[in-house]
């Protein structure tokens, strides 16, 4: 797919997912019900959350970090499937009171604790963790493309220049506990061999752990689950 057509499909998500949170405070995934708010990205539109929020490998009495955790429901499914600590993070003040409304209603808001930060930047140094996830904002555009201000529905959908991937691929190892997971939630309308690159430039090596067709924004997409190791390991 052309880059102007992945830009007009990214920005007919961001519409729909504003829509969407906008029109209902509640649905239903993963057997369960969840509280939606206004301008945080509703995971009921499409599959991702679905698929990687079953496909996880939890750390079972372990620790987890999500990333971008949005309405939470990564976050407080992994508690449920026996994390023993996980803490979310999201950079939008929104997507930290919904992941909070969510963790309370589930009762596990004692082994989930919610953060606003910038990828890693509101944990202690030495904090680490079993495994991370992201499921990230894949589509690639120019460095200072103007609808991908940080904060917003834009930047679930949209990274300029790839810097959020780079940064998690660089920053994330300092994160995880000896013998500990980097994982991504990725699909095909990403940039695969940029990824592949910034990984191989942090000494990584890119495993697919589970894919999956799917559709997003009615186009079809194959979502993957993805693992990075260092090259010579796994």
């Amino acid at each position: 797919m052309e880059q102007n057509e992945l830009i007009a499909l990214g920005l007919r998500l961001v519409q729909a997912h504003a829509v969407g949170a906008a029109s209902l405070d509640e649905f239903s995934l993963l057997g369960r019900d969840w509280t939606q708010l206004p301008e945080v990205f509703a995971p009921h539109l499409t599959g991702s959350t679905e698929f990687f929020s079953t496909h996880l490998p939890y750390p079972v009495g372990g620790s987890l970090l999500e990333v971008g955790s949005g309405t939470g429901v990564t976050a407080v499914t992994a508690a449920l499937s026996g994390c023993a600590r996980v803490v979310a993070v999201d950079i939008s003040p929104a997507a930290v009171c919904n992941s909070l409304l969510n963790a309370e209603c589930h009762r596990v808001s004692d082994r989930v604790r919610v953060l606003e930060s910038d990828l890693f930047g509101a944990l202690a140094p030495d904090e680490r963790f079993d495994a991370i996830f992201w499921n990230s904002n894949v589509i690639y555009t120019p460095a200072g493309f103007a609808g991908s201000g940080p904060g917003d529905l834009h930047g679930a959908v949209f990274d300029p220049g790839y810097v959020l991937h780079g940064r998690y691929l660089r920053e994330g190892p300092d994160h995880l506990a000896q013998g500990g997971r980097l994982l991504l939630g990725f699909n095909s309308l990403g940039d695969t061999p940029r990824l592949t690159d910034l990984a191989s430039g942090q000494g990584l090596r890119m495993n697919c752990l589970a894919s999956a067709a799917r559709h997003s924004g009615g186009t079809p997409v194959e979502f993957r689950l993805l693992e990075f190791v260092p090259r010579g390991e796994g």
